[in-house]
This record gives C-alpha cells, sequence and structure tokens, in this order.
C-alpha cells in the first residue's frame, strides 16, 4: 500500500500520512487499499483524497445460497439453504424487504416467506464491494481535518475521491 501526501509543509505532510496509515489500520483496510492519496493546503484551505482499493469478491446471489420453491395455493415463498455461510445476511435482507414478521425460519435450512411484498429472486444477500467501499468512506471522514467541507465527491469503480 502506497501512501502520498503532499503539503507545502514538510512536517504537516508527515504527520497526515502517520494519520491515514493509523486510521487505515484502525479499520483493518492497510491490505484492501492499494493507493492513498492526499493532497492539502490548510492556507486555501484545500482538502484532496483519494484511494484506490483492490478489487473485491463477486457478489452472493439469493440463487447461490438457496433452492427456491413457490406454494402456489398459499403465495409463500419456500427456501431451502444449500450454505448457510451468509445464512444471517440472508435473512437481515429478507426482514428489510419483506419485514420481520413476514419471514419465519422452522428449521435450520428452511426459511419461509409467508405474503412477499415483492419478488426476491435475484436478490442481493452480501456485496463485499459495498461494505469496503462505507468502510472507507468512514476512514476518509476519520483522515479528513475537522472543519474542511466536502465539495465534490469523484468517486468511480474502485477509487474513492473527494475534495
Amino acid at each position: 500500500m502506497g501512501i502520498n501526501v503532499e503539503c507545502y509543509d514538510p512536517r504537516g505532510a508527515e504527520v497526515y500520512e502517520i494519520i491515514a496509515r493509523q486510521v487505515l489500520q484502525d479499520l483493518q483496510l492497510a491490505r484492501a487499499v492499494d493507493d492513498l492519496r492526499i493532497w492539502v493546503d490548510p492556507r486555501e484551505p484545500v482538502f484532496i483524497i483519494a484511494v484506490k482499493t483492490q478489487r473485491t469478491s463477486e457478489p452472493i446471489y439469493l440463487e447461490d445460497m438457496v433452492e427456491m420453491e413457490v406454494d402456489k395455493a398459499t403465495g409463500a415463498v419456500h427456501l431451502r439453504i444449500r450454505d448457510e455461510t451468509y445464512l444471517p445476511q440472508l435473512l437481515e435482507r429478507l426482514w428489510e424487504t419483506q419485514g420481520r414478521g413476514g419471514v419465519r425460519q422452522p428449521s435450520r435450512f428452511e426459511v419461509v416467506v409467508e405474503d412477499p411484498i415483492s419478488d426476491i429472486s435475484g436478490m442481493t444477500v452480501r456485496d463485499p464491494s459495498m461494505n469496503l467501499e462505507k468502510r472507507v468512506y468512514d476512514a476518509i471522514f476519520r483522515i479528513i481535518p475537522e472543519g474542511f467541507r466536502v465539495i465534490r465527491d469523484l468517486s468511480e469503480d474502485n477509487i474513492i475521491a473527494l475534495g
């Protein structure tokens, strides 16, 4: 991971490199960040930060972990769990989209959505890139000096940039 801080004051640049490194370590992001660049000039005041992250694994979709069957008589959707690795995330997503009362788990390997409010096929159960993005934004807002405002978000793909 490379950290590059540009500042008119060499001591200030050194301090910001230490702060950035510490924040990334605290949030366990050091391995996920390929490159971090900061340009700071407190006289203006300007603070620009760009973070390039590594690519994450692919999202986990509902069909990746369950067999889905619709009960034609009741309209309930029965999910047979093939891979319980992400079962907690699946339940959380179902509670968000279908309501907690509409989701039952009669057994370890079965979940029933009683009266689906919306179509759940193709539902994203876990998206590592979104999780990483949230954590990187958290790190950035910890690194940005207090009192500096974020005016622009120029993020694209695996590069998050704020100025």
